[in-house]
């Protein structure tokens, strides 16, 4: 399967501004890229890339004032397979983890675990099997929170989530990281595309989305408490402890958003030069 996904974001800028953008595609999905991948500034502003501690590509660079535009557009291979599902995954004692998942135990900017620890342990804490605790985590997130764009507010913390019950897809997965990790659970945000692949076609206009991954059995497994069924064809952007490390933009500065538009759609029949052609 073949997808196509990029945007076309604009800010206005009163005046030259440092930022940093998080809008390429992880490197582990490089090798899937059939066409390029370049983020494309306005008046060709210089830019740079580099690696952030958690592997994702950024770029820096320095708006001038006046309209900053921001273009992608790229097509790539995508197996076509939903999310894996694996009950038997258990999880592992905090001794038995590797260093480097540590992190992913720990309270964050948005995943505020001291507040839902005894939340967690009360609902959670009989639950045997270390994949359908993350089941069912994300069972109770998908049943207590009301999705909506006009519910969007970006300072919410999962336990204010939980609390006035509603938010958007960072909302469903912030929520549910915390309450793995008050579980000793392994989980870090993700953010990326995700289009109307074999589900019903959403009227709302596109827009990037959130999930999750719990480290389960020695590797990172995929969940979706928004959605709460398997889904195909993810493109991660980022990954990292909450929102906080992977905002699709950082200005330092004062901007005003002028224009956002995200595209993520199946590719179908169409050959590689044509696919080549469209999607520069």
């Amino acid at each position: 399967m073949k997808i196509r996904a990029g945007y076309d974001i604009a800010f206005q800028c009163s005046q030259e501004t440092p930022m940093l953008l998080l809008l390429s595609v992880r490197p582990e999905r490089g090798a899937d890229l059939l066409t390029e991948h370049r983020i494309q500034l306005s008046n060709e502003i210089p830019s740079r890339d580099y690696r952030d501690l958690f592997g994702n590509v950024c770029t820096r660079l320095v708006a001038p004032a006046g309209l900053l535009e921001i273009r992608n557009e790229f097509v790539i291979s995508d197996n076509g397979l939903p999310d894996e599902v694996s009950p038997r995954a258990e999880q592992w004692p905090i001794d038995s983890l590797p260093d480097e998942a540590l992190v992913y135990l720990l309270g964050s900017r948005y995943c505020d675990t001291e507040k839902l620890s005894q939340l967690a342990w009360q609902q959670f804490g009989s639950i045997v099997g270390g994949w359908q605790r993350v089941k069912a985590i994300c069972d109770y997130v998908h049943s207590q929170l009301e999705f909506g764009y006009h519910h969007a507010r970006p300072d919410r913390t999962a336990s204010e989530g939980h609390q006035e019950r509603r938010g958007v897809c960072r909302d469903f997965a912030h929520l549910a990281v915390a309450l793995c990790r008050c579980l000793n659970i392994p989980a870090r945000y993700c953010t990326g595309y995700l289009g109307d692949i074999g589900v019903p076609r959403d009227p709302a206009p596109m827009d990037f989305s959130a999930w999750f991954e719990a480290f389960l059995d020695g590797r990172w497994f995929t969940f979706d408490a928004r959605h709460n069924h398997p889904r195909i064809g993810r493109v991660v952007i980022g990954k990292g402890r909450d929102a906080a490390d992977v905002a699709i933009s950082t200005a330092f500065g004062p901007t005003q958003l002028a224009r956002f538009q995200v595209v993520t759609e199946v590719v179908a029949n169409v050959s590689t030069d044509q696919k080549l052609e469209e999607a520069v």
